[in-house]
């Protein structure tokens, strides 16, 4: 039976000293051990490429946007067409008080002008006495006649 080689002394590293670098070659990125992964996600970066970028640092997921009701609307509100309504309804029955109030005081005007003129002369007329030729004996009628004598003495 063999034995495996059992190791040796600890080897000693020497590093090699690093050259010149091309300056627009890919970036160096550090070396994470095992131990240090983190778990990485790729996000898009200001021009549109998708870059790695650890998961803890990484903005969180735009929610996903609710389906919009695509129906056709009313051209107008409910409410604004109620509003309106009333405008114009509340315009009409002001211009119609408007014309009747203006007729009447028209009316009015006219009236007493005009008519009521006639109906005041029609009135007194008839509450006027009616003369009459022929006395009825109704009437009293009290005649004074007063005589004066004077004496005249010429003497």
């Amino acid at each position: 039976m063999s034995h495996p080689e059992r190791p040796t002394a600890v080897e000693v590293h020497h590093p090699i000293p690093i050259t010149s670098v091309e300056p627009y070659a890919a970036p160096l990125v550090p070396a994470q051990s095992g131990i240090e992964r983190q778990p990485v996600v790729w996000v898009p970066d200001a021009y549109g490429r998708m870059v790695p970028m650890p998961k803890h640092l990484a903005p969180p997921p735009v929610p996903a946007t609710e389906p919009r009701d695509l129906s056709p609307l009313p051209l107008l509100d409910p409410v604004a067409q109620r509003l309106i309504g009333g405008g114009i309804g509340g315009g009409a029955l002001s211009a119609g008080l408007g014309y009747g109030i203006g007729q009447v005081v028209s009316a009015a005007a006219g009236f007493t002008s005009g008519a009521g003129l006639w109906l005041v002369l029609l009135f007194l007329v008839l509450r006027a006495p009616v003369p009459s030729a022929v006395s009825d004996g109704g009437s009293t009628v009290n005649i004074r006649k007063a005589v004066i004598k004077r004496s005249h003495f010429y003497g």
